[in-house]
């Protein structure tokens, strides 16, 4: 009899502790304890605890940094960074319009020039999320000689992008320090090359729901869908082109929730995954001249 009532001592005290651990990555708000707040209407504040960086994805980063931006004359943006002066489509450019041209050599050349302004660190932040994206595709970053069309990249206010090529000089800004991740680079190169956010895409109800009561009331345009060729490719929760959980919150509570499984992670913030890679590929051809 004592030895029974020691087991059930012992279970009874393991098994407490484990119910009250809260799930990682859970997407309800836990009751008695203040959560971190992530607002992007001005700034990020907390209540009880300073944000973890680590875990910012590159778009919270952007989202952070743009908070604060007042858009140049004559350009609009929607979705958080995508610079348009009028409304163009996504992926889906009429004819390929809005894609760089393909070299016979088989590869896709995007000139760029790079500020002066820029240190030693900026330059290396820059071209690390050049080559992130050149190393597993076509797409060469080289610098721009005397091409007509190329990306001007400059630190202007916040962190942003044209879609696709639009001819010309065409300004992608990312402003030191606020925007000096590689992968942040990389997500407005992907910009540049065509690519909308991950979840815009035509089929991201089946992967995702969208908790429309959670968003900034002026903010809810940013999560509209697009008209996306989605390239035959799987949706991608680990893509460097997809929105945080609590993107355009309005009060801390999650915006996205991947389904069927709520607690996978969304968003990142090291490069392109291997599915933006794969994607660019499949865009752009390469590998077939």
């Amino acid at each position: 009899m004592v030895s029974r009532v020691v087991l059930l001592g012992v279970l009874f005290g393991v098994l407490i502790p484990v119910d009250m651990v809260p799930v990682k990555n859970s997407t309800d708000v836990h009751e008695g304890k203040l959560r971190l707040k992530r607002k992007y209407s001005g700034e990020l504040f907390e209540e009880d605890e300073l944000m973890d960086r680590d875990e910012m994805t590159a778009m919270d980063q952007i989202l952070e940094v743009n908070s604060r931006l007042r858009a140049p004359r004559g350009l609009s943006f929607r979705e958080g960074d995508i610079a348009y002066s009028y409304v163009r489509s996504a992926i889906n450019c009429p004819g390929n319009a809005c894609l760089w041209p393909k070299s016979i050599d088989g590869f896709v050349y995007v000139p760029y020039l790079l500020s002066p302004v820029y240190d030693d660190m900026d330059r290396i932040t820059i071209e690390t999320g050049m080559q992130e994206i050149s190393s597993g595709t076509c797409i060469k970053f080289i610098p721009r000689t005397h091409e007509a069309s190329f990306l001007d990249i400059q630190p202007r206010y916040g962190c942003w992008s044209f879609l696709g090529q639009t001819g010309g000089s065409q300004t992608l800004s990312l402003q030191t320090p606020g925007c000096m991740w590689s992968g942040i680079a990389a997500h407005e190169f992907m910009h540049a090359l065509g690519f909308v956010h991950e979840q815009s895409r035509s089929d991201r109800d089946h992967y995702v729901t969208i908790v429309w009561k959670n968003i900034l009331p002026e903010q809810i345009h940013n999560f509209r869908k697009q008209a996306t060729n989605n390239l035959n490719s799987p949706y991608d929760y680990s893509s460097v082109m997809h929105y945080g959980r609590y993107a355009f919150s309005e009060d801390g509570g999650p915006t996205i929730i991947p389904k069927p499984d709520p607690y996978i992670p969304i968003g990142q913030r090291d490069g392109p995954s291997p599915l933006d890679l794969h994607k660019i590929n499949v865009l752009y051809s390469c590998g077939v001249n």
